[in-house]
């Protein structure tokens, strides 16, 4: 309002009352007698002018020093003067003021106006404060919100249902749980508020957007004091709560109600099934699904789309009342899922695949069809359930259901990880003949199996097809591979494009890369002064960048740092190392620091550090680190190095009253100091105690016994080893072929040797299917004559089954030499001899 000095006018004062004056048609009737206005400050003008105060006439004209500057109007209830609008908008100006400074974020100011506003003499009502609260709910701002509730309390306002509404969505939105579900709780003391479901739905959502369920439940038992029914949206809620909680037993009670009161709809069901595939119950979920689909061709739906685009029910939604049973998200949570989904028992009829009626269904419908059974291929994959995603694939290809980017990822996903890479690449191809794009997951999943069967070549391709990658989970995969094959220069290669396309790495990447990196001439050869300098600058060109993207060691990249410092020898730097991690991590996280202290145990073994070793383990006891069963086998190991039984038998007690058993690998170790001073009579009757005993023995511990037995000229023990592995089903390796020819060969047992070679060859064959087709196979490539024979004979050892061509390599040359190839053992003279031997002796001492 403009005055004539170029300022501004603003109302500051309506008396009310009775008396001569103007009816203002308001209810209760009230007449206003005196108004005052006063020029406003905030226009810029720098005029002062005094105030002016004026009675209401019967003509309901205002008057200032005689003029007449404006008046009343009965039909509108405003009143205007010659400066303009100044009746009514007292409330509705002051409302939009606030408004407009809490959106400009002028928190400070908004607050000062508050003030003001509720200063005034003005009879406010809960309208006055709509605006403000639904300012205040969009923001949101629940600070504000609750100061103004306090004003209308203080002002004893009859607060309206919407300003509760409005209140507790505000306090809802940010995240003041604990003050929403006080006002709620006086909410239905007020008679005002008569439809208080949708508060109630409203502060259950925001139960589950701040994964408070403590309060879902508080909410729940209000609702069943105050008698509130529940309608869809209500059991959408509390399904999703379910899910958060992982409490199947939750979503099964749910249903049970649910039937009692509804004739569920399409859009109901796909949520059921949404829960049930969340919650890896695949069987509730395919029965629900089936349901949905017969719903969807026998039953008319009543689809349509909200504002925002999403699908509504169009039927009415009368709210289920109210049970006073307990909540559903209390129920206790079902760990192994319920498989009792019950169909039938509800009532709905048989769940069979609609496929003869021909009903042209909604593009909405269809839509929903289609979700959920992406929902229930997304499932299969989760649980590697190959067999029902093909199914479903059917299914879908029978209704009409064209399978889109979502599915494909689903049904690939399942089936790559039972069945490996070669049928995802299958289903690949359907989807480009399709033009349908695959999405980054799928060729994140076939990158992932592919890496897992070290088909690098195809694992970087599916890679390289990637648009947006978010995760280095697949490039951490092909590390892996690079690992587990030895390829560091491929690992080089992928890092460079991980660089290029900004992807930050995690810990997994550099505990691969400490790995793949960490070691020069180790395991072809031991480490130098040159391989060392290398190892350090790898060693620290990586925690270098590990810094960069503000990442620590985990106990797995120290312990493969560890591990490569003892690979090459460093000794000094291995000992730093150990004392960072100690350090590093916590005495009491035993699962961290054990397996550390055991990484530099077996280096210093396996570097001959005895005394530094036996150290280290005084150390780690005094220190309070528990040992484990790898630490006292690698301390009897050492026990081995120095030739002390005494000490070894005293860490075998220790590890007895530790809990720990014996196994292999620590009979291996009392073998090795036994063996050291060729007491070969006391290592067989420690193996056949060891027997006796059930211990399952490996190759590597007959080895031992072999391997000394053959420097020793011992063919006796050499022989009864042999046939013990062979009774007790132990497959011999490159090794123990190794060791036996030796021994023959040495004393100048040739042709026994030879016939050794042939009858060990062939039962480390053992372990590989051999059918009338497979024996052919490899007896071709044994007899051969062709170039290519040797070669393809040493394919399998790029596939690390190095057993298998160092078998067929050696049965290969006994065959050049004139040995024929025989695949029974048992037809062997020597093999023979060695099974009547073992039967009139138990010992060859």
């Amino acid at each position: 309002m403009g005055n004539s000095d170029g300022g501004y006018w603003r109302v500051t004062d309506i008396h009310l009352g009775g008396g001569a004056g103007v009816d203002l048609g308001i209810y209760p009737p009230r007449r206003v007698w005196m108004l005052k206005i006063e020029p406003a400050t905030g226009g810029g003008s720098k005029v002062q002018a005094s105030s002016i105060v004026q009675r209401f006439s019967k003509s309901n004209v205002i008057r200032n020093e005689g003029k007449e500057v404006g008046g009343y109007n009965q039909a509108t209830r405003t009143f205007t003067t010659s400066i303009g609008h100044i009746g009514e908008p007292v409330s509705r100006s002051g409302q939009k003021q606030i408004v407009d400074a809490l959106v400009s974020g002028e928190r400070s100011r908004a607050f000062s106006l508050l003030y003001e506003f509720s200063l005034g003499n003005n009879k406010l009502s809960a309208n006055d404060f709509t605006s403000i609260l639904q300012s205040c709910a969009r923001l949101p701002d629940p600070l504000f919100v609750m100061e103004t509730w306090k004003i209308m309390e203080e002002k004893e306002i009859n607060i309206s249902g919407k300003c509760y509404s409005l209140a507790v969505r505000a306090l809802c939105k940010g995240g003041y749980l604990k003050e929403a579900l006080s006002l709620m709780s006086i909410m239905g003391e007020n008679p005002n508020c008569y439809s208080m479901l949708p508060i109630y739905n409203n502060f259950l959502a925001a139960c589950y957007e701040t994964q408070t369920v403590d309060y879902a439940n508080e909410c729940m038992d209000l609702m069943e004091h105050q008698m509130v029914g529940k309608n869809e949206i209500t059991y959408t809620q509390l399904l999703k709560l379910a899910v958060l909680q992982q409490n199947l037993s939750a979503v099964h009670e749910i249903w049970k109600e649910c039937s009692k009161f509804y004739s569920v709809s399409i859009i109901f069901l796909r949520k059921f099934i949404w829960s049930f595939t969340e919650l890896r119950d695949l069987k509730s979920a395919y029965t629900t699904l089936q349901h949905m689909v017969r719903l969807a061709f026998r039953e008319n739906s009543y689809i349509s789309r909200t504002a925002e685009g999403r699908f509504c029910d169009l039927r009415l939604d009368i709210p289920a009342p109210s049970t006073g049973k307990q909540s559903f998200i209390s129920v206790s949570v079902d760990t192994e899922g319920s498989s009792n989904f019950d169909m039938e028992r509800q009532g709905l009829g048989a769940m069979d695949i609609i496929s003869t009626e021909k009903k042209t269904l909604s593009v909405s419908v269809m839509k929903l069809l289609r979700w959920s059974f992406n929902d229930v291929m997304h499932a299969c994959a989760k649980v590697q359930n190959c067999d029902l995603a093909e199914q479903l694939m059917l299914q879908m290809q029978t209704l009409g259901l064209q399978p889109s980017g979502s599915t494909y990822d689903g049904f690939i996903r399942a089936v790559v990880t039972t069945r490996g890479y070669s049928d995802g690449v299958e289903a690949l191809k359907v989807m480009k003949e399709k033009n349908i794009k695959p999405r980054d997951s799928t060729l994140a999943a076939l990158a992932v199996i592919c890496s897992r069967d070290l088909e690098l070549n195809l694992a970087e391709a599916f890679l390289d097809e990637m648009s947006e990658i978010q995760s280095p989970r697949p490039y951490n995969a092909f590390l892996e591979a690079c690992d587990v094959l030895d390829r560091p220069e491929r690992a080089v290669h992928i890092l460079a494009k991980m660089k290029k396309l900004n992807l930050q790495p995690n810990i997994r990447t550099y505990e691969l890369l400490f790995s793949l990196f960490g070691n020069v001439n180790a395991p072809y050869e031991e480490g130098n002064m040159l391989s060392q300098v290398d190892v350090a600058k790898r060693i620290n060109a990586i925690e270098m960048d590990m810094m960069k993207n503000d990442l620590q060691h985990s106990h797995l990249s120290l312990k493969n740092v560890l591990k490569a410092l003892g690979t090459e020898g460093m000794i000094k730097e291995l000992i730093q190392y150990l004392r960072a991690a100690e350090n590093r991590f916590s005495r009491y996280d035993t699962y961290m620091i054990t397996p550390v202290y055991n990484t530099v145990l077996h280096s210093l073994v396996e570097a001959k550090e005895s005394q530094m070793a036996i150290q280290i383990f005084k150390s780690m006891v005094s220190s309070g680190v528990p040992p484990d069963a790898a630490t006292y086998n690698i301390m009897i190991d050492c026990c081995s190095i120095i030739g002390c039984f005494r000490s070894a038998l005293v860490l075998i007690s220790m590890m007895f009253r530790s809990g720990f058993n014996p196994q292999a690998v620590t009979l291996t170790g009392l073998l090795k100091i036994l063996l050291r001073s060729e007491d070969f009579d006391g290592a067989l009757k420690l193996l056949n105690q060891e027997i006796s005993e059930g211990i399952q023995l490996d190759v590597q511990l007959y080895n031992t016994i072999l391997r000394v037995a053959s420097e020793k000229g011992r063919i006796d023990v050499v022989e009864f080893i042999v046939e013990q592995m062979h009774l007790h089903g132990v497959l011999p390796d490159p090794s123990t072929c190794s060791h036996v020819f030796s021994a023959y060969v040495d004393h100048g047992f040739y042709n026994t040797a030879m016939e050794a070679l042939q009858v060990l060859s062939v039962r480390m064959l053992a372990g590989v299917d051999k059918d009338d087709e497979k024996q052919t196979e490899l007896e071709n490539l044994i007899l051969g004559e062709d170039l290519e024979d040797e070669s393809q004979i040493l394919e399998p050892f790029k596939d690390k089954k190095e057993y298998l061509t160092v078998a067929l390599l050696q049965l290969r040359w006994c065959a050049i030499l004139g040995y024929p190839v025989s695949w029974s053992p048992s037809d062997s003279q020597w093999a023979r001899r060695l099974s009547s031997n073992l039967a009139s002796t138990s010992s060859p001492l």
